[in-house]
């Protein structure tokens, strides 16, 4: 299995320097290096969202018993697609970069000090801006690979996968941040996109933990609201550190939809009166 880590180690980089090269150098695109990496990165990211809500999906509906039913693509997919959370760190980084490589930092009057301080002051900004999502690719790293592959000992593949099937929100979130970058923001594809995407990170994403509840519920024979009591307090606790990041990301989702749908010239409503 280690062969499928070292596969993932190659082919998400890989993959996203080729669509970098060709977005720069066909003729009928020719993008600048900025529009390259964000465009790049999103199909990326797409492409791993659509790969793991796909094996997420076979792997759910291939476990009858939530807990005792194993398939290969859990354990599989999983060791393949941990280098993606580490190699976007660095896109995420790279896109960042590009962006603020404006208005002359690090000159020649600085010289090397000069450039090395810019560096520093672009990585404290990108941390300042991603640190949630950093944190939140850090702890898929170091803590549910480790969990999923170890401490699970071959058991809850169902929930694994149902896992795996936040991701179909994330294709959503790309195209609008692709959208974003062409201004588009105002075209009927940037609102239809806006709304699957709220309707799918609500889904996928935020009621998908209540709905692993409801599940272990009906397994155990448990109403909804006693499954917290009858679940391991470390369970709990994992459940929630996992939901909260999306409560906010879903927060951000609603006030962007807000803005999006409000008519033009109009003042915003006061729940959407948030400061960017």
């Amino acid at each position: 299995m280690a062969l499928l880590f070292v596969l993932g180690c190659v082919f998400f980089p890989v993959f996203f320097a080729v669509l970098r090269w060709g977005l720069q150098n066909y003729t009928k695109l020719q993008m600048e290096a900025r529009e390259a990496v964000l465009v790049a990165s999103k199909l990326v990211s797409s492409v791993q969202a659509i790969m793991a809500s796909t094996a997420g999906y076979i792997v759910s509906t291939s476990c009858k018993h939530i807990i005792d039913d194993q398939h290969w693509l859990s354990s599989a997919y999983t060791q393949f697609a941990v280098p993606y959370f580490i190699y976007d760190i660095y896109a995420m980084f790279l896109c960042h970069w590009h962006k603020h490589q404006v208005k002359g930092h690090g000159g020649d009057d600085d010289g090397r000090r000069g450039a090395r301080g810019s560096t520093w002051a672009v990585v404290r900004g990108y941390l300042h801006k991603e640190f949630l999502m950093v944190l939140h690719h850090a702890v898929m790293v170091l803590v549910c690979f480790p969990v999923s592959v170890v401490w699970r000992q071959g058991k809850g593949d169902f929930f694994l996968g149902c896992m795996l099937m936040a991701e179909v929100s994330t294709p959503f979130v790309c195209l609008g941040k692709i959208l974003i970058q062409y201004k588009q923001q105002h075209t009927l594809l940037h609102k239809v996109n806006g709304a699957l995407m709220l309707l799918s990170f609500l889904c996928c994403r935020v009621l998908l933990f209540p709905y692993l509840y409801w599940a272990y519920g009906r397994h155990a024979g448990l109403p909804l609201l006693a499954v917290p009591l009858a679940i391991p307090a470390h369970v709990n606790l994992g459940a929630a550190l996992l939901l909260a990041p999306q409560l906010y990301w879903f927060f951000l989702i609603c006030r962007g939809a807000c803005r999006l749908f409000r008519p033009r010239g109009s003042p915003p409503p006061s729940p959407c009166q948030t400061q960017d």
